[in-house]
């Protein structure tokens, strides 16, 4: 399972880093991992906030906070 997302996410990541390096340069691995690094923490960071931000919106609810006036 870990060995699939790790795929996933070097794939996105090469697709990145393909339109940036050539993928011949001795650099494309370091750069392919920082890419992918970044994804990766992309991705945490749309998982934490998931919740608390997009949810109302896709269930076409008002935010729990809406009923007060500011």
């Amino acid at each position: 399972m870990v060995a699939w997302v790790t795929r996933i996410i070097l794939a996105i990541a090469g697709v990145i880093t393909g339109l940036f390096v050539t993928k011949g340069s001795p650099n494309y691995d370091v750069v392919q991992m920082m890419v992918g690094t970044l994804v990766l923490a992309f991705l945490c960071f749309i998982f934490a906030f998931w919740p608390e931000r997009w949810t109302h919106h896709l269930n076409g609810t008002k935010p729990p906070n809406a009923d007060k006036a500011s």
